[in-house]
């Protein structure tokens, strides 16, 4: 029964039976110690009689054996009914007595490893022979009658309940619901990680049903604002913010992750040495070339200005060499696959500088989801893994651009994928010069990005605009000539942009009439 007064609930009997056996032999022997009764199944209790811990099978507390190669191992009244029975209902504990029903105060249940599973690519046989049955039905019944049951379903809980039965002799019904909520968090993130993969098996992308799960890797200390919560939660396994290791620097915020994720999508485009400059989810500067520490030359010359106090994103393991140039300047964030020992030692005096490490680049070309919620639900779509080559450009002008052009168009209109709409990249020997990005009109963002072009190059004391000789693309088609014309008095020679306006026609009578060459590309890239 409940202590009326203090709402504890004292643990007589509990049952254990989980695949996660971290901790499980010293939460047993805690038990034992404390004089529960300890059912259990399996490897489980195999475990713990090896360390000496008294065990009763579920199978001879309940009178009926494991069958179907152990698909049926709890799925029986007498644990069911030990589970969900209240205590304080008299028809309750007259049926419990009826039948020879002890109650179960604490369960205990981690689930088989349906997602580890499938991430290591494993037959389509062996992940539906890892969907726990037995284990949800545990845990939601235990969640359910939570007034009278604890039930825990990670090992990393296991030391809470220790400490309260250790204090009170019991659990407090505080405790209980917390772990109730917990409890059915995971049952439906488990579920949804089983729909999602039975939708991937037969093609379905979007089903009728959309359920995503994550798990909470930490409270950040607000959102884009002070005046908002905010946390950061994790769903795969994609190389990233969400699997990068911290080496130095202070808590990363919202922004800084947002914004760390942006660049390093961004410089995994490439395949060259390549830094990637992102301050508010926009690249301010992205180049490649033979090192690192050239391409940040290169990079920061773009826009020296937005580069402070923004985030650094490198596609290689940084070097000393690029990170003593990188310390110069005031930055939030530096992401990359790995650093030398030289490098992080260049870092360490910047001690609020934030260093990721991630082990690996993400694949831009992989397939994958991204949402964004609405007033009242979601928005889903596939990742923008689009890419285009030479042999997908169609030249529309009388004049082809040449084979140095084709490259910088190419690197420009895959920079241009990750700024955002509308977006206009002016770029010169796989550099960026001049980026405008989030104009209402695409026009204003090409007057944008040439003026900033001129505004580096002033900085720089270059007697003319970066932009003099360059490419420029664009991430939609030109709807009117203005655009593109504005890139022609900044001093590009050649454009790539999708095509697709009802004025494509004059849109390219322009170009010729500039004599500059223009291809078009068919894929639009739009970044809201």
């Amino acid at each position: 029964m409940t202590d009326p007064a203090t709402d504890i609930v004292p643990i007589r009997r509990a049952l254990l039976s989980v695949s996660d056996k971290a901790g499980l032999v010293d939460l047993g022997r805690a038990l034992a110690a404390a004089g529960v009764e300890i059912l259990s199944t399996g490897g489980s209790a195999k475990a713990l009689r090896d360390a000496a811990v008294a065990v009763v099978e579920v199978s001879d507390h309940t009178g009926f054996p494991e069958i179907l190669d152990g698909r049926v191992k709890t799925l029986v009244p007498q644990i069911h009914g030990g589970i969900l029975a209240r205590r304080d209902v008299a028809e309750h504990r007259a049926q419990m007595a009826q039948h020879g029903i002890a109650p179960i105060d604490l369960v205990v249940s981690n689930l088989y490893p349906f997602e580890a599973t499938v991430a290591r690519g494993a037959a389509f046989a062996a992940c539906v022979e890892n969907i726990d049955i037995g284990g949800p039905a545990l845990i939601r019944a235990a969640a359910k009658n939570h007034d009278f049951v604890a039930v825990l379903t990670d090992p990393g809980q296991y030391a809470e309940l220790l400490a309260e039965l250790a204090a009170h002799g019991g659990t407090s019904l505080t405790l209980r619901r917390r772990l109730a909520g917990a409890a059915y968090a995971r049952t439906a993130a488990y579920d949804a990680a089983i729909a999602g993969w039975f939708a991937a098996q037969d093609g379905e992308v979007l089903p009728p049903r959309f359920a995503i799960a994550g798990t909470r890797r930490q409270v950040l200390r607000y959102g884009e604002n002070p005046h908002q919560l905010a946390g950061f939660y994790v769903t795969g396994t994609r190389p990233g913010v969400a699997t990068a290791r911290q080496v130095q620097g202070k808590e990363l915020s919202y922004n800084n992750l947002n914004d760390t994720d942006a660049a390093f999508e961004c410089v995994a485009e490439f395949a060259q040495p390549c830094v990637v400059i992102v301050k508010h989810a926009n690249p301010c500067g992205v180049a490649t070339d033979a090192s690192l520490s050239a391409a940040w030359d290169r990079a920061l010359r773009c826009d020296p200005e937005s580069a402070f106090g923004g985030i650094i994103a490198v596609n290689r393991t940084l070097d000393e060499a690029a990170a003593v140039k990188m310390a110069a300047i005031f930055s939030e964030v530096i992401i990359a696959p790995d650093a030398t020992e030289g490098a992080i030692a260049a870092l360490a005096r910047k001690k609020n500088l934030r260093l990721l490490l991630t082990g690996a680049l993400p694949d831009p070309a992989a397939a994958g989801l991204a949402y964004k919620s609405v007033a009242g639900g979601f928005l889903v779509q596939s990742r923008d893994a689009g890419r285009v080559t030479a042999a997908d450009l169609k030249v529309v002008t009388k004049r082809a651009p040449s084979e140095q052009e084709l490259a910088d168009l190419l690197f420009a209109f895959r920079v241009c994928k990750h700024v955002k709409s509308n977006a206009i990249i002016y770029a010169r020997d796989a550099a960026t010069v001049g980026i405008g990005a989030g104009q209402m009109s695409r026009v204003n963002s090409s007057r944008i990005a040439a003026w900033k072009a001129q505004d580096a190059a002033d900085k720089a004391g270059l007697a003319q605009s970066l932009a003099i000789g360059s490419v420029v693309a664009s991430d939609a088609f030109f709807p009117f000539a203005d655009g593109l014309q504005a890139a022609v008095a900044a001093g590009a020679t050649a454009v790539i942009q999708p095509g697709g306006s009802m004025r494509d026609a004059e849109v390219i009578a322009a170009a010729d009439d500039a004599g500059i060459a223009m291809v078009l590309t068919g894929m639009r890239h739009f970044r809201h």
